[in-house]
């Protein structure tokens, strides 16, 4: 604990080791003010010098996120700043890209994190990252749970769900290419059965129809009564779902129609170029 005595006041070391030595990772502004002692100013004055030397974020208005002492004042990376992002609404959870970047399924990362929430609330900044808030329907608010994040508990969809949610969404992934990569990766780790109940559970047989195309055009590992179960799910009517822009606008070397699952696929096969095979998993090669 001496290299924190040694950078913080008196007061601010008191703060952060009485905060640490009870194993906490948020609080109020109501307890600093206790645990200072003294006036609420001289309390804000404390809390604005350790947010200043990053001890603390601000979570929302009078609550703050500790920086453990064991990670320093300067880790303050995209960690922190989905704990920071949890704080916005409850219930909630991180999605899209957001929770495809914190499991590895995306390399492409980008300064917006998905919070999705019912609760109607406007977006904003949390650090040099923009918190952009999509509210789902009800049947589309589940498949997320707790993971530790630097010590603090954040609700992130699972990989099952974020797969699903990129697919349904890919706009909210980077695109249909990359919600393609998503699917695959993620494929590897797969629950297949759960999988299937997610999307059952979601009920809508478009969906199933571009999760089954994109599952085959990656070569995904599905099993033959996962396969069967979500031929099923497809729904017996005639319409014609679409992956990719709506019918007004059809691309130009579009991939076309699928009888498989009877889907009309509105992407360029450039798009698709890359993500194609990509969920197939790699031979192990045995040692002579």
């Amino acid at each position: 604990m001496e290299p924190i005595t040694r950078s913080l006041s008196a007061q601010e070391s008191k703060v952060v080791l009485a905060l640490t030595e009870r194993g906490r990772r948020e609080a109020t502004r109501a307890e600093i003010v206790d645990l200072v002692g003294g006036s609420a100013k001289a309390a804000d004055h404390v809390i604005e010098s350790l947010r200043r030397k990053g001890w603390l974020q601000r979570a929302t208005w009078g609550e703050y996120l500790l920086i453990p002492p064991e990670q320093g004042p300067d880790a303050l990376g995209d960690s922190n700043l989905l704990a920071l992002a949890s704080r916005i609404a409850d219930p909630y959870y991180i999605g899209f890209s957001t929770a495809a970047a914190h499991y590895g399924l995306t390399t492409q990362h980008r300064n917006v994190i998905f919070v999705v929430t019912p609760m109607r609330l406007r977006a904003r900044e949390v650090g040099e990252a923009r918190v952009r808030i999509v509210n789902p329907s009800a049947n589309k608010f589940f498949g997320f749970e707790p993971v530790d994040v630097l010590g603090y508990k954040v609700m992130i969809s699972d990989r099952e769900k974020t797969a699903i949610d990129c697919i349904d969404r890919p706009a909210l992934a980077g695109g249909v290419g990359e919600a393609a990569t998503i699917l695959a990766t993620a494929s590897r780790r797969f629950d297949w059965t759960k999988a299937a109940d997610y999307l059952e559970r979601i009920g809508s047989g478009a969906l199933v129809r571009r999760f089954g195309w994109l599952a085959d055009h990656v070569n995904a590992d599905m099993p033959p009564e996962i396969r069967e179960r979500l031929t099923g799910l497809t729904g017996s009517g005639s319409t014609r779902a679409r992956l990719g822009p709506p019918h007004y606008h059809t691309v130009q070397d579009t991939i076309g129609y699928d009888k498989t699952w009877r889907l009309f696929v509105n992407v360029p096969r450039e798009e698709l170029h890359g993500s194609a095979g990509l969920g197939r998993r790699k031979a192990v090669r045995k040692e002579s």
